[in-house]
């Protein structure tokens, strides 16, 4: 019962079953302990018996009776408290939505007591079902280190006095703003030997159809997925037969996959259509540009910058205007956005991101300034670290090196 079919449905109804334990009993250590040991009891009775006709409502079940008995052993108060939330725990549980559930608990995982690498770190290991083990190993950690991490963030969610209620507009931004890191760190992976980690970025998408599902009429919803989908759609594009980066211009269109562009446009219309254009979805409309373009001299640049234009008053922040710069080399040349990419340098983020000398340098060379994009290249490479991306730079920089 270890196959991948069965390993993605237990990844599927984990969060399903643990958000049914924290809504009607709260503990969320004492929930999430009582669901592995359902999950761990059905990988051993399911080969035997054959899976249920309702899995989730078995593994309900059966880590409601785990976490009874952990918390029938605790005190008389709680034996109270719980023989009225819950008075024969041997029945099978009510029925939730499971998805709102789900992204309740992925709220209640993005409490603003904690920061944003907690919130991704406990998310990705109570929400997408990744073991602590995987966890650490997308950040470079050791696996103790993220296990005190996780455990300080689930303390802080009980400190704070952590609620398992609906979210509120504020606190959807905060879960989309946290889905959004999910997914860029797994399509375009900052650390380590690799480009991209499917896994995690196929689990934003997937928790992101969750959000979408429960809040269709959202703009910033809709528009997130879409900007998922719309990226995503390029990744079989973005690595070579050697594992190596291959750039937006350079990429192969025809293994794109169309049917995911498609999706992901029709999910911007529908935003642009019924709502005022927020952040993610005029970012997903940008990606929509790119995606119905042949070929990347057809591109439609003079709209990319106008839509930059309406991303900046939205967030005026330094990596919109570093994506801005691109699309007016585009539309007024490399000096123009070399001019515009001046005012960066004196922004400390900056001046330590490898992004932003990667694109100098790639304005420079634009601009026939070859020595300068040599050095910035270099520079670039030196600051890259995911090693793909370190060899395409240190690569551009010996080839402008050795002319």
């Amino acid at each position: 019962m270890t196959d991948r079919r069965t390993e993605d449905l237990w990844r599927t109804l984990a969060p399903q079953v643990l958000g049914a334990l924290v809504r009607r009993y709260g503990h969320f250590d004492e929930a999430e302990d009582a669901v592995q040991e359902a999950l761990l009891a059905a990988a051993t009775q399911w080969p035997r018996d054959g899976m249920p006709d309702d899995p989730r409502a078995w593994l309900i079940t059966v880590a409601a009776r785990r976490l009874v008995d952990r918390l029938r052993s605790e005190s008389a108060r709680e034996r109270r408290e719980l023989a009225t939330a819950w008075a024969d725990p041997t029945d099978t549980p009510p029925a939730v939505a499971a998805e709102d559930d789900t992204l309740t608990l992925l709220t209640l995982c993005c409490h603003p007591a904690l920061s944003p690498p907690s919130q991704v770190a406990l998310a990705l290991r109570a929400v997408a079902g990744l073991t602590t083990a995987q966890v650490a190993h997308a950040y470079l950690v050791p696996e103790t280190t993220m296990a005190q991490r996780i455990s300080r963030a689930k303390q802080a969610i009980r400190d704070a006095g952590g609620r398992f209620d609906q979210p509120a507009s504020a606190d959807l931004r905060a879960v989309l703003h946290v889905l959004y890191l999910v997914f860029n760190e797994g399509y375009a992976s900052t650390r380590g030997v690799g480009l991209v980690d499917v896994q995690l970025s196929q689990e934003a998408i997937r928790l992101a159809r969750v959000a979408h599902t429960l809040r269709p009429q959202d703009g910033e919803v809709t528009g997130l997925l879409a900007l998922m989908l719309l990226t995503d759609a390029r990744r079989a594009g973005r690595l070579d037969a050697d594992g190596e980066l291959v750039t937006l211009a350079d990429q192969d269109r025809s293994r794109w996959d169309r049917s995911l562009i498609l999706e992901g446009v029709a999910l911007v219309e529908q935003a642009l259509s019924t709502s005022a254009p927020g952040p993610y979805q005029v970012q997903a409309a940008i990606a929509a540009v790119h995606a119905e373009a042949p070929t990347a001299a057809e591109t439609d640049w003079p709209q990319i910058l106008a839509l930059y234009d309406v991303l900046a008053a939205h967030e005026p922040g330094a990596t919109v205007r570093l994506n801005r710069a691109v699309a007016v080399a585009m539309v007024r040349g490399p000096e123009a956005a070399l001019r515009d990419l001046a005012a960066l340098a004196r922004d400390p983020r900056m001046a330590r991101h490898h992004r932003y000398h990667a694109v100098r340098a790639h304005l420079l060379e634009q601009a026939g300034r070859e020595v300068e994009a040599h050095d910035a290249y270099r520079l670039a490479a030196d600051l890259a670290t995911s090693e793909p991306e370190h060899r395409y730079l240190a690569g551009r920089a010996g080839r402008l090196g050795s002319g």
